[in-house]
Order: structure tokens, then sequence, then C-alpha cells
């Protein structure tokens, strides 16, 4: 898990949806509230929402989800960026 200061300070959530898209998640625009995206890890079913705006600290959080969903680490998804 990287350190807070090892994260970009913003993402777009396009660019952070497809990377998950090449990395096997399937992206359901319509799956959260509001504004909010729904990631699902095929294999287990886990779900993982994804907010319109995404900081650092939010990356964060999305980053444990992730890894806890379907294994896949920060630099894994760094390459798909």
């Amino acid at each position: 898990m990287p350190s807070l200061s090892q994260l970009p300070g913003e993402i777009k959530r396009k660019k952070l949806t497809k990377a998950l898209t090449r990395l096997g998640f399937v992206i359901n625009e319509k799956g959260g509230d509001g504004s909010h995206y729904k990631a699902l890890w095929p294999s287990t079913q886990k779900s993982i929402t994804i907010p319109q705006n995404v900081n650092k600290y939010t990356l964060y959080y999305l980053l444990k989800e992730i890894e806890s969903a379907s294994g896949m680490v920060w630099e894994d998804i760094q390459k798909e960026l």
C-alpha cells in the first residue's frame, strides 16, 4: 500500500475507471448513488463505489477497497493509467 505522499493529488474518474476496466473490473455508471459509479470484481462479486471527485485521500481509501476485492495493488493500476 503506498503512502499518501506517493499518490497523485487528484486523478480523473474516467482515467481510473478505464484502468480498472483493463484490469478486469466491470464498471456500472448507473449502479452508484447520484454521480457515483460502481465497479464490480466479477470473481468475488465485490463492488466498490467510485465518487466523481477522486482526490488523494479518496484514492487511498479506494485502493484499500480494490486490494481487498481483487488483490490488485497500486502498481498494477499505475501501469494501466
